[in-house]
């Protein structure tokens, strides 16, 4: 899928452009810079066989009728548009397509949350208290925990079920975890209230997916909904934070690691097809430099350790409240130092603040040797950092309904990455919390960038490219890589066949 050469009149229109001052345009000067401006977006070189052609036709006339809507869904905040989006042909067709990979997803925000409390939560010995700021917190014990501050006496959750109406209860405790809300508006009116719910979802999850035995099968859980989405490989950026035993014994990082080893090989029994996963281990960026050295030493161990599930370290977090990357540049240069490959998946550019230091977390995870930046959404004011990124061949990850949700943008025909795509920009398509956010998988997310930031000009050539991008930028080796692209193609071809009966 090479690069397309430029047409020699393109070539012509470029060498010998002179301003028209007479005001009659050549129409075969106006077609060829037409051209040349579709080339250079993504899929631009991408050449479709005459099934896959038809299929683009068809997919056209779905997208103008989704174009003609009364509310268009990406015009619209997510959780007031997910009702339109599933009910749309074009979002019943990007189900059923072959999407690769997902390379920016949590590990705490993996698996729709209904699956959290209708399943875990009903397991014996599952404990909750009721928190001051409204709040909930888990805990499985074999016995009574002992008090917290700052929340309610523990109860076991089975006889608080006897006392409740369920249906009620389990509503209330879904609501905890996700950020989904009738009025998003108005229950987040700033980044600030926002990133707060956020996170405390975060941590009404963590009593419950901590628990050593509903670790694996959350992992699971989440390797199969990806799976259910069309998605062949998964990189989940995980805190790694130990896990716990019914009696209260604590399990290392390395049994974490272990485990998903453990539950990917079952699982991949089960589906031979699912290509696998691999770990980004995270920490907060909040930390002090002593504690970053520490983290980083940790993720060199680990990727000695577990070379074949271990892709990379990256730092998370609200980046504008957090610390920037240069801060903690003595703990990154720690492998070089050392003549240990360390692989960085950073976050930066999650931003709408520009000039501050934190905006120059993109430069900075370039500097670093990013192998891919998380989210870049400051990138199209950077146009240094976007023609280093394209030398250097770094894709970003984008992750349309998360930008929105946490209020970086509102109408994702607006999104920075409509320029990025326009522009050719290496990319791949993800969606990092989709948990918190309602949304599953990848579906949703290639929905609103296909929509959102091509308009009309995006086709099942941009959608091609993405998805093989999927793969291209993925941690795998590129021996892997190869053969995953040529399976992902075949798949790609069943899917054009099928959809076109």
């Amino acid at each position: 899928m090479g690069v397309r050469k430029v047409p020699g009149l393109l070539c012509v229109v470029l060498l010998c452009w002179t301003p028209l001052c007479c005001g009659r345009p050549d129409p075969r000067q106006r077609e060829a810079l037409m051209k040349m401006e579709l080339a250079r977006e993504i899929g631009g070189s991408v050449v479709l066989n005459e099934k896959e052609k038809l299929l683009d036709e068809k997919l056209h006339q779905l997208k103008l009728q989704d174009m003609a809507l009364p509310e268009f869904p990406p015009a619209v905040h997510f959780f007031k548009a997910k009702p339109l989006i599933e009910q749309s042909p074009v979002f019943s067709l990007l189900q059923r397509m072959p999407k690769g990979a997902a390379l920016h997803v949590h590990d705490f925000a993996m698996v729709g949350v209904e699956w959290l409390v209708k399943n875990v939560t009903y397991r014996e010995n599952c404990y909750v208290c009721f928190k001051d700021d409204r709040s909930v917190q888990f805990l499985f014990s074999a016995g009574q925990p002992k008090p917290q501050g700052h929340c309610s006496t523990w109860i076991l959750l089975r006889t608080l079920r006897e006392k409740l109406n369920s249906t009620e209860l389990d509503n209330s405790f879904i609501r905890n975890l996700t950020l989904f809300t009738e009025d998003p508006d108005t229950a987040y009116p700033d980044q600030d209230v926002v990133w707060k719910r956020f996170e405390q979802a975060f941590l009404v999850a963590y009593g419950l997916v901590t628990y050593a035995p509903v670790f694996k099968d959350y992992l699971y859980e989440g390797f199969r909904q990806f799976y259910m989405d069309n998605v062949m490989y998964v990189e989940v950026r995980a805190l790694l934070p130990p896990t716990y035993e019914l009696d209260g014994r604590r399990n290392s990082k390395d049994w974490s690691m272990r485990a998903c080893q453990e539950v990917l090989h079952r699982f991949r029994a089960q589906y031979p097809d699912f290509l696998g996963a691999r770990i980004i281990f995270t920490v907060h960026r909040g930390i002090n430099e002593t504690e970053a050295v520490n983290a980083v030493k940790e993720a060199m161990t680990l990727q000695r350790n577990f070379p074949d599930i271990m892709a990379g370290f990256d730092f998370v977090g609200r980046e504008d409240s957090g610390r920037p990357l240069w801060y903690f540049r003595e703990a990154l240069e720690l492998p070089e130092e050392q003549g240990i490959r360390l692989p960085y998946f950073f976050h930066a550019g999650e931003t709408d603040t520009e000039g501050t230091d934190v905006d120059q977390n993109m430069m900075d995870a370039l500097l670093f040797n990013t192998s891919r930046i998380g989210h870049g959404f400051a990138m199209a004011r950077h146009p240094v950092v976007k023609e280093l990124a394209r030398k250097m061949d770094v894709a970003v990850e984008v992750c349309p309904i998360s930008n929105q949700v946490l209020k970086l943008v509102s109408d994702l025909r607006n999104h920075p990455a409509a320029v990025l795509m326009a522009e050719g920009q290496p990319m791949v398509i993800s969606s990092d919390d989709p948990a918190m956010f309602g949304a599953t998988g990848l579906s949703h997310d290639f929905y609103q960038a296909f929509m959102g930031f091509g308009g009309m000009n995006s086709n099942l050539a941009t959608l091609k490219e993405l998805v093989t991008n999927s793969i291209r930028y993925s941690s795998l080796s590129s021996t892997v890589k190869e053969k995953a692209i040529a399976d992902l193609l075949v798949k790609w071809d069943k899917f054009v066949s099928e959809t076109l009966l």
